[in-house]
């Protein structure tokens, strides 16, 4: 029993947990040691209830549509279709941390990005960013430890703050992210915050060479957070505004910088970061020139599995990364059966109209 999963035989295990799960098959006896998406997902439930046709986490978002365009150092990293040099249609979703479709914007969570690259042909590539330089869990079970531990208090409405502190002391691989989160205020608008892909990749080229990498999304508009006293002003809601207040005066740019890895560098865990003075390059521009409420949005339905890479790009054997398609896949599935019940542990029941897809 100590044999270890290929990349495939994890996707097709996370796969067909998933099958079963809508079918509504219990799948405990088959997951591998630890927490199943199930169970994850139960979690999400359980700390923020339901809310029909809505996905499990970072629930609360806005829709955007642009492009992409790689420039010519791209190709020499990653034969990714993406990296052609032409123009790629892209589908945006920005987004906050957590199942609360109302969390004030200014809470201290992570915001999301989510992009869905069409290059044609048929194929798609995925990403899914937060604007955290570092991961709030390194397995898939502290992320749910996490969960429990950051549970809201029935009587107060939040955690309990010796309940996260022990939590905490036992994880350590929780601690940077959340260091990070409070000692940085939120960003003043989705379009003036970096985006990272946590996750190292390796990226392959023409020639079959491959390339550690991670990478960030970085904004032309420049990185802004609000201040202690914009922050104590700010509106519970007011990111989505901003956004299309922005996209109404032009189009909205990113760089794509990837960050190259050495060997030795930590490869399977999102929670640490490289070192200092690793080789940066510039490889592209994201463009944005169309943003909507995601009510009725083009990313409304989309799901935005970061292991959809298609040709060039190669998922890390990361484990939190190699567990998302098994919790997306349970997700999408109960938002789209419409109204839904939360359960204990590893079961939900759903029934009503099927959700927009």
């Amino acid at each position: 029993m100590g044999l270890r999963l290929s990349h495939w035989q994890r996707r097709l295990s996370l796969g067909l947990v998933a099958l079963l799960a809508t079918l509504g098959i219990a799948t405990t006896g088959l997951a591998q040691a630890g927490v199943t998406p199930q169970e994850v997902i139960a979690t999400l439930e359980q700390n923020f209830k339901v809310h029909p046709g809505q996905r499990r986490n970072h629930i609360k978002g806005s829709c955007a549509t642009g492009s992409f365009v790689a420039n010519a150092k791209a190709r020499q990293f990653s034969r990714s279709p993406i990296f052609s040099g032409k123009p790629v249609s892209v589908v945006a979703r920005f987004s906050l941390a957590g199942g609360n479709p109302k969390a004030p914007d200014t809470a201290r969570t992570p915001r999301g990005l989510g992009l869905q690259f069409k290059p044609g042909g048929g194929g798609l590539v995925n990403m899914a960013l937060i604007n955290t330089p570092v991961f709030g869990a390194a397995t898939p079970e502290s992320f749910n430890g996490n969960l429990i531990a950051t549970r809201p208090d029935p009587a107060t409405g939040k955690p309990d703050p010796a309940t996260v502190k022990a939590f905490r002391a036992s994880h350590p691989d929780t601690k940077a992210q959340a260091a990070f989160l409070a000692a940085s205020n939120p960003v003043s608008s989705y379009t003036t915050s970096s985006y990272y892909s946590l996750h190292a990749f390796r990226f392959v080229n023409a020639a079959n060479r491959s390339q550690l990498v991670r990478w960030a999304f970085v904004p032309q508009d420049g990185e802004k957070r609000l201040s202690d006293q914009e922050l104590k002003a700010a509106p519970a809601h007011f990111l989505e505004q901003r956004l299309l207040d922005r996209v109404q005066q032009g189009p909205v740019r990113w760089d794509l910088v990837l960050t190259l890895g050495k060997p030795g560098d930590v490869d399977n865990d999102p929670t640490v970061a490289w070192p200092e003075g690793r080789r940066t390059v510039t490889v592209g521009t994201l463009t944005l020139t169309g943003a909507t409420p995601q009510k009725g949005g083009v990313c409304e339905a989309v799901v935005f599995d970061p292991l959809v890479l298609g040709d060039g790009i190669v998922a890390s054997n990361d484990p939190v990364l190699q567990f998302r398609t098994g919790t997306y896949a349970i997700s999408s599935d109960r938002r789209n059966r419409g109204v839904c019940t939360p359960m204990p542990l590893t079961t939900s029941s759903c029934s009503g109209t099927p959700h927009r897809r």
